[in-house]
Formats: C-alpha cells, structure tokens, sequence
C-alpha cells in the first residue's frame, strides 16, 4: 500500500509540469492533496483519472483547497473538523477506506509577534487553529479505532518540528513555522499511543528528508529546506511502513511545487482492497 502526500501549489500549473507523470512514477493507491485552488469544475480531468476524488474547496477563490485521491471509493467523506472560523477555508478533509481513516490537511502559515500587528495576528491565528485541531485529532483517531480504523493524517503543517527538520535552523529560530509554541504544539499531539511521524521513525537522527524549498534563491540547489509535509499515522499503521521519505526532483527545472511529495509504503495491502 503506497500512499502519498503532496503539497501542489496548484493542481492546474502542477498538472502542466508534470502532475500526471509524477502520479503514474508514485503509483500510489492513496494521494492527499493541498492547495489545489482550483474550481472544483476547473480542475483538470485528465490529472485525476483512475481515481475517486473527493474535494474541499473551501469559498477563498484561488486558494487553500485539499483533496484526497483513492483507488477505493470512500465510503464517507467529511469536509472541515468542527471549527466555524476555519471550516470555510478548505483546509480539511477526511475519508474512511477500508480498514483506514485518511485525512489531507493544510494547516495556516501563520506569523510572529516580533514583526508588525499584521504577523502577531496571523500568529494568534494560528494558534487558534492548532487548539481546536488537536481536539479534533483525539476526536477522529479515537472514532476510527472504535470503528476498526487505522488513522492517518497528512498534509502540509507549515511547521518544522525538530532542529533536524530544517537546514538553516540557527537563524530561523524566530520564524514563522519554527517557533516555540508551533513546535511544542507539533510535539504534543504526537506519542507512541497517539500518533506517530511516520517518515522521522524511517528517517531517525538524520536531517530531513526536506519537503519544501523557496522557489527564490539557491535554497533548492543547496537543499536549504524544511521538512514541513507529514504522515502522522496511529500505531499500527505507522507500525507497518516499511520506507518512505520526500520524492525530490531531478532538478529545478523539473520541480512540479515548491514542495516535494512525501511517498511511504505501509505492509498491508489489506487495508484497502
């Protein structure tokens, strides 16, 4: 069972570079999508052919936007997690496949309370967000375990959990996405018992695999990014992953976003027939 996460800037510019070639290379039975901004009646058939596609388009014309893409036909689809302020924006998604609840998230950028009243207002936001979402998180992986689902949530968190998480993270340690708060947040909704980031227990004591790099700059050639793309799986399921870790393009040239997709094949092919 593979099964993918990917941050596409836009399914249409990402269906031009190359989306579909990617999608046939992953061969993936899952696919969680973020920041498709699209229509839903705009977003390009061919890109999604082969598979079922259940869309949260969210009412910020030209933004936000996440999907999920699976071989099996969901058997429920629920759009937001609860929260009024939020739950416009599509920034959530969640389908239950056989044996597995799949989530696809696009979490707020944010900001910080060092630069203007703009950023400390974005900061604050997102710390709303993160509050309701983590009661969320205990909502949905206890409902799928009551209902003999595995639970897996994935997407772009706009956080870097650890140093090792980012390149440059001496000078970032007052950024938006590195801050103290966004980190303990990240750390506190994770446990053994909980959940589980998938790729760092592939990945452990190492740097990265880094998901997103600016397009400016030499930051991708010199792999100056951030591991901010996440599989956060209950136990049993991240249990099962067998490899996995970031795609990363050939070259800049044949990059697709400003992300890389995050790919893990989990053992059990049963979980979705």
């Amino acid at each position: 069972m593979r099964i993918a996460t990917f941050n596409v800037n836009g399914i249409r510019a990402a269906h031009r570079r190359g989306f579909r070639n990617w999608l046939a290379e992953a061969d993936a039975d899952v696919v969680a999508l973020q920041e498709v901004r699209a229509p839903a009646e705009l977003v390009p058939a061919e890109a999604i052919d082969g598979y079922h596609w259940a869309y949260e388009q969210g009412t910020l014309p030209g933004r936000n936007g996440v999907a999920i893409m699976s071989r099996t036909e969901p058997s429920a689809v629920r759009r937001g997690f609860g929260n009024r302020e939020f739950d416009t924006e599509g920034r959530y998604l969640e389908v239950d496949l056989p044996g597995l609840t799949v989530a696809s998230l696009y979490l707020p950028k944010g900001g910080t309370l060092f630069e203007d009243e703009k950023s400390a207002t974005r900061f604050h936001r997102k710390q709303r967000f993160l509050k309701s979402f983590a009661r969320h998180l205990t909502r949905s992986r206890r409902q799928a375990a009551n209902a003999g689902r595995e639970f897996l949530v994935m997407g772009d968190f706009n956080i870097a959990h650890t140093e090792l998480d980012l390149k440059n993270y001496k000078t970032n340690k007052k950024s938006e996405g590195f801050l103290p708060e966004e980190r303990d947040w990240f750390g506190s909704v994770l446990s053994p018992r909980t959940l589980v980031d998938v790729v760092r227990g592939l990945h452990p004591e190492v740097p990265g695999p880094y998901s997103w790099w600016s397009w400016r700059g030499q930051s991708w050639t010199n792999d100056a990014g951030w591991r901010i793309d996440y599989h956060l799986a209950s136990p049993g399921l991240a249990a099962r992953a067998v490899s996995g870790g970031t795609m990363r393009a050939d070259s800049y040239e044949a990059r697709i976003s400003d992300h890389a997709p995050v790919l893990v094949e989990y053992a059990d092919p049963t979980l979705i027939e």
